[in-house]
């Protein structure tokens, strides 16, 4: 994967920037996103922030071998502490990490979105918890997607700020136009899951008293409504 060929998973995430967006990618890597889409003028500005100072330097490096040094600004910062109001941020994309870590790097950065901005989240796991942000803070979810890239399942969850919204647990925990939709993927994804926690069911039944009575109720909940959702 390079700038010229994203991987699948980024090529989603891309179709749903929208045209002539500026763009801040957080947690950028090598800036393969912002740059690929500069490249196809689908984007006007970009902000590609960094954490570590390793992809930091090889998104720098990125950008300044494409020429768009004067149109991507690449930024050494914790999470959305890289953008600022001059930067009128449209889209924003974080993709490739968990769930939770998504939520926490939207949260502790509430401060620095506008509520304008269209959010595309690519979460590795951990959805419901980003889910349940999303509607905590008044997101509306506009479009959500599961497809399969070397043997992992990956979701991309595309949000707008609508005012109040409200979704079931269940909503919460598979997606709520997930679960109207049923896409090939979607149900394959939730039948390798099924398997997964049924075994887990299995090993905590061996453990006995060793397992916490809330974690087997938990995980027994989860397979209720995973079997529910495929009856």
């Amino acid at each position: 994967m390079n700038e010229h060929t994203l991987s699948l998973r980024l090529e989603r995430v891309a179709a749903h920037v929208p045209a002539g967006a500026r763009l801040a990618d957080i947690g950028s890597d090598h800036g393969y996103l912002p740059v690929a889409l500069m490249r196809r003028g689908a984007i006007t500005a970009a902000v590609a922030g960094e954490l570590a100072a390793t992809p930091f330097h090889s998104a720098q490096r990125t950008v300044r071998d494409n020429g768009l040094e004067t149109r991507i600004s690449v930024r050494l910062a914790n999470g959305l502490a890289a953008i600022e109001a001059a930067d009128e941020i449209s889209a924003l994309t974080i993709c490739g990490m968990g769930g939770e870590t998504i939520r926490d790097i939207l949260d502790s950065g509430k401060a620095r979105l506008s509520g304008q901005e269209r959010l595309i989240l690519q979460p590795n796991g951990g959805e419901q918890p980003l889910r349940q942000w999303l509607m905590d803070n008044g997101y509306s979810i506009l479009s959500e997607e599961v497809l399969r890239e070397n043997r992992f399942d990956y979701e991309i969850l595309v949000a707008e700020r609508a005012g109040p919204v409200s979704y079931s647990p269940e909503q919460l925990y598979f997606g709520p136009l997930q679960m109207q939709a049923r896409t090939p993927a979607f149900l394959l994804k939730w039948q390798r899951l099924l398997r997964h926690k049924q075994q887990t069911l299995a090993h905590f039944t061996q453990a006995g008293a060793a397992v916490p009575a809330e974690k087997v109720q938990d995980i027994t909940r989860q397979v209720r409504w995973i079997n529910q959702l495929l009856a």
